[in-house]
């Protein structure tokens, strides 16, 4: 049965990856002329022109969204929104779920992608993790944003969690940049992009329900430099109880 399926599938991904090329150059032109208005002002059009086009393709690809807020929370101020990572619908996922000015911290790999990469560009900051000194740019290119009373979203665990855990081990940098900054931290859960489509392969994408779980903020009010790790487990241990209290798919 599942080899009968193979072709629909693929039929599938091909039409959903047709679109996504679609609905992006038809956006394309909108965003040419945001970007003549600023990083500030144009980037945060360009941003809110990607959350439409996620609207339109997910719609168009049978994904149904859904964001579940455990505590509601005033999206007029900013946060460090960090989430698990698990697929490469993540970024679509970003756009969809995030309904304010926001920054995200993206591969500089993603940028290759044809019309996506100058898409890409023009709404995350980018970075190399291979390069320390690149690390260090984006980082201070980050706390810019925050001090200019825009979010930013990163992704802790760096990469990919190919575990059967709920996550990977975090590194520092929303942590160091949130206590530095004293701006609170707001965890979200990704509960199916995996069961969306699977990081072994693009030609994984399925439709289905998809949600994003806000979870309450974290403040860092009561820590310094010193306390990066205690931040750093704390934050960890609240999303992993509620990636296993939700049942994330992923978790053995």
């Amino acid at each position: 049965m599942h080899y009968l399926k193979l072709p629909f599938r693929f039929l599938y991904c091909l039409y959903a990856f047709l679109l996504f090329f679609i609905i992006m150059l038809l956006l394309l032109p909108f965003v040419i002329v945001s970007s003549f208005f600023g990083k500030i002002r144009g980037g945060n059009f360009i941003f809110r022109l990607c959350g439409y086009w996620a609207d339109c393709w997910f719609f168009l690809i049978g994904i149904r969204h859904q964001n579940i807020y455990e505590t509601q929370y005033d999206k007029s101020k900013h946060f460090i929104f960090v989430a698990n990572h698990s697929s490469y619908l993540d970024a679509a996922i970003i756009v969809k779920s995030m309904k304010q000015p926001m920054r995200v911290l993206g591969k500089i790999e993603m940028t290759k992608i044809p019309l996506f990469g100058f898409i890409y560009r023009k709404a995350v900051v980018t970075v190399d993790r291979s390069n320390s000194d690149n690390r260090a740019k984006s980082v201070e290119i980050l706390k810019s944003v925050i001090n200019k009373g825009i979010s930013i979203f990163i992704f802790p665990e760096g990469t990919f969690n190919l575990t059967s855990e709920p996550l990977k081990e975090f590194y520092d940098g929303a942590f160091r940049i949130a206590i530095e900054t004293r701006v609170p931290i707001k965890p979200v859960l990704f509960l199916d992009a995996c069961q969306r489509m699977n990081y072994k392969s693009i030609f994984s994408l399925n439709p289905g329900k998809n949600r994003s779980v806000f979870l309450e903020e974290i403040s860092v009010e009561e820590y310094d430099q010193k306390d990066i790790e205690l931040l750093k487990q704390k934050v960890y241990t609240v999303m992993d109880q509620k990636l296993r209290a939700y049942k994330a798919a992923w978790i053995k």
